[in-house]
């Protein structure tokens, strides 16, 4: 079985903290957007705007897999796209991984208020296919996409 690296390689270990949630229960196309809004932040930055999406106060703009979205006031102030959405459920899992992410960099010794989001990667997992059966012996499909979700912050 092929083993498992992050997609990128850093210089400098020493000042770098890493998380990785595997096999999440969550679309990639779902977080891919997610990502790139929290990639440069702070790490308080980040864990509040990921709450504000829960709590759905703030939306996410939508570069990636935007057909038939709503546009949402306030988007395109900051963003300058008109497209948003509210990912409540791939918000909470990112959030989960800020946290550990945290965690590893308090356990490396950095300063936290210092830490900002150097890089996040959504990769695919492995899908789960499912039939389900129907009228006249028909089924339909139900597939349950996975995703792989690395984050790797630096201390400034």
């Amino acid at each position: 079985m092929k083993e498992w690296k992050y997609s990128v390689r850093v210089a400098d270990e020493t000042k770098i903290a890493k998380a990785v949630a595997r096999d999440v229960p969550v679309s990639p196309k779902k977080i891919v957007n997610l990502a790139r809004v929290i990639k440069g932040m702070k790490l308080e930055e980040a864990r509040k705007f990921l709450e504000d999406v829960i709590d759905k106060r703030q939306p996410v703009p939508q570069w990636k897999y935007k057909g038939k979205i709503a546009h949402h006031k306030g988007v395109s102030d900051r963003w300058r796209i008109p497209q948003a959405k509210y990912p409540v459920k791939a918000a909470k899992y990112m959030l989960k991984l800020l946290r550990n992410l945290e965690a590893n960099a308090e356990n490396k010794d950095l300063d936290i208020d210092r830490v900002r989001i150097i890089h996040v990667g959504v990769h695919k997992s492995f899908i789960l296919k499912r039939f389900m059966p129907r009228a006249f012996g028909r089924s339909t499909p139900k597939f349950r996409r996975l995703s792989h979700i690395e984050v790797i912050a630096e201390e400034r």
